[in-house]
């Protein structure tokens, strides 16, 4: 299944998992290493449509803060800051056609398949 993509941090025990939960399942995704390729505030948005959330419900308040992204930022702006700050976008997110999920637990992809 080459549709369904990865927004993956190798760094990451839970973005680790559930790149191989989806190979376990004999899906081989497309793997973005979005640290290195942010998505593009355009790219975020139709990511975020597809999730059926909001900006600040991807946002990790920590690397937020660290990254001076204001509290009180959303919408567009939200949008544009956590493009422009990746580390700040929570992670995995795992994308299929016109739907998402957040790989917290690694185990809320497995609807996408």
């Amino acid at each position: 299944m080459s549709d369904v993509t990865i927004y993956h941090n190798p760094r990451c025990s839970k973005s680790r998992e559930t790149l191989e939960l989806l190979r376990s399942r004999g899906v081989e995704p497309t793997v973005i290493e979005y640290l290195k390729t942010p998505p593009s505030a355009a790219e975020l948005s139709a990511i975020l449509a597809k999730l059926g959330k909001g900006p600040r419900d991807i946002t990790r308040a920590k690397e937020a803060a660290e990254a001076g992204i204001a509290k009180d930022l959303d919408g567009e702006a939200l949008v544009a800051a956590l493009s422009a700050n990746p580390a700040a976008i929570e992670r995995p997110i795992v994308v299929k056609g016109d739907r998402a999920r957040v790989g917290r637990p690694p185990e809320s992809v497995l609807d996408l398949l």
